[in-house]
């Protein structure tokens, strides 16, 4: 199964931990910064995924945008995102991948280290975060999906 991850992890890089921990595991996935690359033919993989760090509760703005522009239709995707706090952030990615058919087969969320704002004067929330466990939870979690 051929498997790309579209990231963005501009904060404190927690989902790119997640990310990293699965491509360790997986050295074929390949990884996509949109941050740094705005569009990608993606049509020849099987499965695709959207990891963000959430922003203001949404997806990064160049995940939803990327995914917008270059997702093609009729294929499997999941989604991977970290957050102060523990929600499930996965419907701000309606937009950009409505009408396009897509399948979504899973959704990772764990906390991640957060001193956006206001949380900074306090030294941050979700210190620690993601874990250890948080990580491996994310690898079996791939794992789990790419069988489907």
């Amino acid at each position: 199964m051929k498997t790309i991850i579209i990231c963005a992890s501009t904060h404190h890089g927690n989902t790119r931990k997640l990310v990293d921990a699965i491509v360790a595991k997986h050295p074929d996935i390949e990884v996509v910064d949109s941050t740094k690359e705005t569009s990608r033919d993606l049509s020849g993989y099987d499965l695709i995924g959207f990891a963000s760090g959430i922003y203001g509760a949404n997806f990064h703005p160049s995940i939803v945008k990327f995914a917008k522009e270059n997702l093609p239709e009729d294929k499997k995707i999941f989604y991977i995102s970290t957050a102060a706090m523990d929600k499930d952030f996965s419907k701000s990615m309606a937009g950009a991948v409505g009408g396009k058919n897509t399948r979504i087969v899973g959704y990772y969320h764990c906390q991640g280290y957060n001193t956006f704002g206001p949380f900074k004067l306090i030294g941050g929330t979700a210190k620690g975060k993601p874990d250890a466990q948080d990580i491996q939870n994310a690898v079996d979690f791939y794992d789990r999906i790419s069988k489907i």
